[in-house]
Parts: structure tokens; C-alpha cells; sequence
């Protein structure tokens, strides 16, 4: 009787038209919050994997990725019905689960949303330092060459600040969809300048490396972790949906447009690896030729379509802090507050961008700590007590996958944390 009421609950009747967005605007907000500076990182990650390693890896690991997008997906939609809400953000769904699931676990409800409430927070302003970098990198590449300027890149990244401040107060990601189809075409005409660039020369595969070492393996998968994951705008973008039961399902959002993100990483990462070899920079565009139009050109569109996209990457931590601490302040200054918090953030964003402003180590180790975490060990673990103890499957086989991806989540965590300070120690010194 329970799941007949839960069946007869749809989502899509009680959510808000107005604040609703198509399924198409949805695809592009997936595309562009999931080929971001990651992709171009990962010629990069297949340096530290090899050839052979990285092309059949890559496909996995992006099955892997989008797997765990549609666990959580799912069993929030379920959740949802259960407890009919139209709409649960990821926190909430974790916190939901834990709610009603064995006895034992419902006491740490709380403590589960606020685990997962602070990791998206410092993954997605930690993606926010990766992209001032890139964009700073980018730009002084750009103009340092073409006017002989020498300025530092910390001036590049204290003025990449200042678009970010603003891009920074928009609030709704309705709004934001405008920019999402802005920065696509930015990316569709840079890549095709990137995939122009490596097939312009023939190439030689006898220099490089088929599998890499095993020390050098925690490095790729970090770096491709890193690149493929986009847990956190998963939920946001879903509950935004006019018909949320079109985000999964064959044909569905995440089915297209993962399909299209792990070809284009595939693509990317090999041949760029293939074409500049140990050469090869924290992003490919940055070995595109100095000095020449369509490299300025690739180098200064990728930098504007990632400043375009800081704006879905600060929403998604900026409204879960904001829910956080709203009830602090009176109501009648919660758009000033918002204002000066948001811009005290992007300053701080800003800061640890300066202190780091070196592409590689820095990528490495945020998709090792924060999307090892969330991508992939925390819906696996949700999943799991959603469906504990009746419905693992036969034999429970749901129960071994969860437990497989959990304890990969753990040693890419470990491993890749452990080779990306090193890194960053050795860089310093």
C-alpha cells in the first residue's frame, strides 16, 4: 500500500513552472559543468597513465562516473515519492536516506548532510582556484608573448577576480543557462582548434609510453577523476527540471550527455598525449603554438567559456552555505549579506589561487580528496542503505558493487592525495 502511494506522488506536478527549465537547457547545463577545465587536463592524465592504460581506463572510469550519477540520481527521484517533496538536493537526499534507513544509521541523519553539505562547499571553491588559474595562465600566455609584457601570473589571476565578483551575485540557474550556451560554443570552436592542431602533423607512437609506472597511476586517476566529475551539479540541475523523469531513462540527459563526455575525453586525452608527449601542460591548449591566431584564439575562447562557467560552479556551494547560515541574520538584509559573503568568498577563492598557481598538482589533488569523496564512495554508500537490507538483488550483488566502489573511492583518495602533495612539495623546492 506504502509504494502505491509512493507511485502515485510525481515530482514534475509540484514543482514551481516558473523556476523549471526544459531538458534541453538541462543537457547544456550538464555539458558545460562537465567539460570544463577537466578536459583539456586530460592529455595530462594519460602522461601519467600510458596509452594503452589510459584509453581503455578512461572508458571505465567514465562508466564508473556515470554510474554513481544515475545511483544517486535515482534514489533521490525514489526518495522523493517516499516522502513526497518535489525535490531533494544531494545533502538532503543522503540525509533522508539515513533517516529512514536502519535504526542504527538514523541517528547520524545530521551528520551525513552536514558531511556532505561541507565537501561539495570546498569542491566546488576549490574548482573555483582551478579555474582562476586556468584562465590567468591562459591569458598570460597570451598577452606576455604577443606584447612582451613580463608581468607575473598572480597579476593575471588578481584580475581575473574582478569578472568573477560580479559573474559571482547571480543567484538563479535559470539565469545562468545563457551563459552555459555561450561558453558551449566557446568550447565547440576551441576544440575544434585543439582537434585541428593534433591531427595537423602525422603521428609517431614509438616514443610513448604504452602503460605507464605504477607510481605514476594514482596521479592519472586523480586528474581523470577530476575531469569526469560533475556529482555536485548533478542535483541541482535535476530538481530545475520541468520533467525530472526525463533525466534518466533511455534516451535521457545524463545518458546523452555522458556518451558525449567520455568520447570527447577519450579523444582529447589520447591524442594530445600522442601528439605532445612528455610535453604535454596541466592544459592542452597551453601547447598550442605561441604567438599564432587560432592558438591565441583557442587559449583566449576556452578562458572566457570557463569564466562563463564560474558562475554554475560558485552556485551550487555559495546556496547550500547560504541555507546553512541564513537563519544568522535578519531577513530584512539577506541580500546585502549575501552580497559582501559572496564577495568575500571569490576574494578568498582569489587568494589560494595566488598561492598555488601551478595547474597539475593542483587538479590532481582536488579530484583525489573531494570527488573520490563524493563522486563516487558517498552514492555507492547511499544507495546501499536506501536499499539495505531486502532489495541488494540476487545474492546481493548490488551490495558487492557498492562495497567494490567504495573501497576504489578509498585507495584513489589515498593514493592520489599522497602523489599530489609530493608534487607540490617538490615544486616548491
Amino acid at each position: 500500500e506504502k509504494a502505491q502511494l509512493s507511485d502515485d506522488y510525481c515530482t514534475a506536478d509540484h514543482r514551481d513552472p516558473a523556476k523549471s527549465q526544459t531538458s534541453m537547457a538541462a543537457l547544456m547545463h550538464f555539458l558545460k559543468s562537465s567539460l570544463g577545465t577537466g578536459i583539456l587536463a586530460m592529455p595530462m592524465a594519460f602522461k601519467n597513465a600510458g596509452l594503452v592504460f589510459g584509453l581503455f581506463a578512461t572508458m571505465v572510469l567514465g562508466f564508473l562516473c556515470s554510474h554513481c550519477i544515475h545511483i544517486l540520481a535515482k534514489t533521490s527521484q525514489q526518495v522523493c515519492k517516499d516522502i513526497k517533496v518535489p525535490a531533494l538536493g544531494f545533502a538532503e537526499t543522503v540525509e533522508k536516506v539515513f533517516e529512514n534507513g536502519p535504526k542504527r544509521l538514523r541517528s547520524w541523519s545530521k551528520f551525513a548532510k552536514l558531511f556532505v553539505d561541507i565537501g561539495l562547499m570546498c569542491t566546488y571553491y576549490a574548482t573555483g582556484c582551478v579555474y582562476m588559474v586556468f584562465i590567468a595562465t591562459s591569458f598570460h600566455d597570451v598577452i606576455n608573448y604577443d606584447t612582451g609584457l613580463d608581468w607575473d601570473i598572480r597579476t593575471y589571476i588578481a584580475m581575473t577576480v574582478i569578472p568573477f565578483l560580479l559573474i559571482g551575485q547571480i543567484r538563479s540557474l535559470k539565469l545562468l543557462t545563457p551563459f552555459s550556451v555561450i561558453a558551449n560554443i566557446f568550447i565547440v570552436i576551441t576544440f575544434s582548434i585543439v582537434l585541428y592542431d593534433l591531427f595537423s602533423a602525422p603521428f609517431v607512437f614509438s616514443d610513448k609510453v604504452l602503460i605507464a609506472k605504477p607510481t605514476q597511476l594514482p596521479l592519472y586517476f586523480a586528474t581523470a577523476i577530476f575531469s569526469m566529475e560533475g556529482i555536485g551539479t548533478v542535483m541541482p540541475i535535476e530538481n530545475s527540471m520541468k520533467k525530472p523523469q526525463q533525466f534518466l531513462g533511455c534516451p535521457s540527459v545524463l545518458n546523452i550527455a555522458m556518451t558525449i563526455v567520455i568520447s570527447l575525453f577519450v579523444i582529447v586525452g589520447f591524442f594530445g598525449y600522442e601528439r605532445y608527449g612528455d610535453g604535454i601542460l596541466g592544459s592542452v591548449t597551453l601547447n598550442l603554438a605561441e604567438g599564432t591566431f587560432l592558438g591565441d584564439s583557442a587559449k583566449l575562447l576556452m578562458a572566457l567559456a570557463i569564466a562563463l562557467t564560474f558562475g554554475i560552479v560558485f552556485y551550487v556551494p555559495s546556496e547550500i552555505l547560504w541555507k546553512l547560515i541564513n537563519h544568522k541574520f535578519n531577513e530584512r538584509y539577506h541580500n546585502i549579506t549575501q552580497i559582501i559573503l559572496r564577495t568575500a568568498i571569490i576574494l578568498i577563492i582569489g587568494a589560494l589561487a595566488a598561492a598555488i598557481p601551478n595547474l597539475e598538482p593542483f587538479i590532481s589533488l582536488v579530484g583525489a580528496i573531494f570527488f573520490s569523496l563524493l563522486g563516487i564512495f558517498i552514492p555507492s554508500v547511499t544507495e546501499t542503505i536506501y536499499l539495505w537490507p531486502n532489495r541488494l538483488g540476487c545474492c546481493k550483488w548490488k551490495l558487492c558493487k557498492n562495497i567494490f566502489l567504495g573501497v576504489f573511492a578509498m585507495c584513489a583518495l589515498v593514493a592520489g592525495a599522497t602523489a599530489s602533495i609530493s608534487e607540490i612539495i617538490e615544486m616548491y623546492k
